[in-house]
């Protein structure tokens, strides 16, 4: 079944990438960054099956080498900052085949990004295990019609109502403003890419004879109360694949227990509506006390059988204050925007319980490999250091330095990854309360986590408490559908056509 999913993410020297790095991991290749002399090999990769550039008409050709053109943009950001590139990662329908995938992933590249200006790197991944993906990494900075690249942002002066510039006396200067050069940074720009893309891949869906779709949309933008999914990750879908279950896992598993339910009450509610409505038609619609003589008069049952039918029913509407039709569409209405809201909350809840779990985890892979860290960094300042030297002796001892560097990283790799990774993500979760001398708050995390998975639990008990009022009131209904509406009933004795007082 084809799925969509999109993500956006920008690239900073200032949160320690490097395009290089970037680029080398997502090709499988070995590239060498020119900023900072690092050897980045990814050569033994697997699952790459498409790489290649897409480049606008007036960049320059050699920037068709991948080491080129990511080195090219490393050396014009000279900023410690700097913003170097943006990646699109997308998953790929299944439905296509690998030709197919690939034509579509390069129409939608050329039309929506290369056509604008922008320089493509395109990498397709497929190791077979049902994911196949896409990454683009694209060029923040506009290049010029002679090749050259263009600045981020253009001078504007400030006019006066006769359109002449204003001089500040101030700062000695005509007042001006900064203005983007490009519009690829603006708000509305990620939804636009988005919906692109479902358009694109319905588009390929339909060529090639497939009845799926996808929609770019969250599910309570399209008006479902769905509750999503939570992504597995590489780690736990290779887990799950190999019959391990993950806590992801189960979490997705017991919601899509929840979804099946959900949809089902909606189904159950939706035809009880639909039976209010015919019922509403007619003139003289029965009152819920007939329910109940007929329950009590009603043949093929044993006496006990009908006593507690009728005892249930009458303890259920006297509870709920039914008593006649009306009534009974009223508490049909309620349960329906009680589950409306229930759902609501249960996606807020499940949300935040998801984030909390992201911000633990990523906090253990901080805390864990954190000396990792701090060892490498040592090493290879203690290399910085020795390279500051002159004459053999010197030379050799920085390359000792550098080979102690770097077999060290070699062989941590593994951890100083996870660091990497979460230090980039805690710093994008607390910005400016990020202190790299201290660790997150984690209890803190974890007791706001309890609580939230405690609320999680009462909502379940509320939604399952919806469901069995509805069933009661189902049999209520096929109650009521059981007494004959014809003129004959009209008749019935005033006593049991009044209204019930319950």
């Amino acid at each position: 079944m084809a799925i969509y999913h999109l993500s956006i993410q920008v690239f900073s020297r200032g949160k320690g990438d490097s395009a290089v790095m970037k680029a080398a991991y997502r090709a499988g290749e070995n590239l060498t960054s020119d900023y900072d002399g690092r050897e980045h090999d990814y050569t033994c990769k697997g699952g790459v099956v498409h790489t290649e550039i897409m480049l606008p008409g007036h960049a320059p050709a050699e920037y068709a080498d991948r080491s080129i053109l990511w080195n090219a943009v490393e050396k014009i950001e000279k900023s410690a900052n700097s913003q170097l590139a943006r990646e699109i990662e997308f998953s790929l329908p299944k439905e296509l085949t690998r030709e197919q995938s690939i034509a579509l992933v390069r129409d939608y590249v050329k039309q929506t990004f290369v056509d604008k200006g922008m320089c493509a790197d395109v990498c397709i991944h497929d190791k077979g295990d049902g994911n196949p993906h896409a990454h683009i990494m694209l060029t923040m900075r506009p290049i010029n019609e002679n090749g050259t690249w263009g600045g981020r942002q253009k001078k504007e002066y400030t006019l006066d109502a006769n359109g002449d510039k204003i001089y500040d006396p101030k700062k000695r200067q005509y007042k001006c403003r900064s203005i983007p050069s490009t519009d690829w940074n603006d708000r509305d720009k990620a939804e636009e890419w988005r919906a692109a893309w479902q358009d694109f891949a319905n588009a390929a869906l339909e060529q090639s004879g497939s009845d799926e779709r996808i929609n770019h949309k969250s599910y309570e933008r399209q008006g479902l109360d769905i509750i999503p999914t939570v992504h597995l990750g590489p780690a736990a879908s290779q887990m799950e694949r190999k019959g391990i279950r993950t806590e992801r896992g189960d979490h997705n598993r017991q919601i899509e227990i929840t979804n099946r339910e959900i949809r089902r009450l909606r189904a159950r509610i939706g035809k009880l509506a639909d039976w209010l409505k015919e019922e509403a038609a007619n003139t003289k619609p029965p009152t819920l006390a007939d329910v109940l003589d007929e329950i009590f008069s009603r043949q093929g049952q044993s006496a006990l059988t009908r006593l507690r039918n009728g005892v249930d029913i009458f303890n259920f509407l006297h509870g709920n204050n039914i008593a006649d039709i009306a009534d009974l569409d009223n508490k049909v209405n309620a349960m329906h925007r009680n589950l409306n809201s229930t759902s609501d909350e249960v996606k807020k809840v499940e949300r935040r319980i998801k984030t909390l779990k992201e911000h633990i985890s990523q906090s253990g892979y901080y805390k864990e490999h954190r000396s990792l860290r701090r060892q490498y960094d040592k090493l290879y300042a203690a290399y910085e250091e020795t390279k500051k030297a002159t004459g053999v002796f010197a030379e050799r001892k920085a390359q000792k330095a550098l080979e102690a560097a770097n077999e060290f990283y070699e062989v941590n790799r593994t951890g100083l990854t996870l660091f990497d990774t979460a230090e980039k993500y805690l710093r994008g979760v607390l910005q400016e309360r990020f202190d790299p001398k201290k660790l997150p708050p984690i209890s803190a995390w974890e007791k706001q986590l309890a609580g939230k998975l405690a609320e999680k639990d009462a909502l379940y008990q509320q939604y399952y408490k919806l469901k069995d009022d509805t069933y009661k009131i189902e049999k209520i209904r096929a109650s009521v559908k059981a007494i004959p509406h014809n003129d004959a009933a009209e008749q019935t004795p005033a006593r049991t056509r009044g209204r019930a007082i319950l």
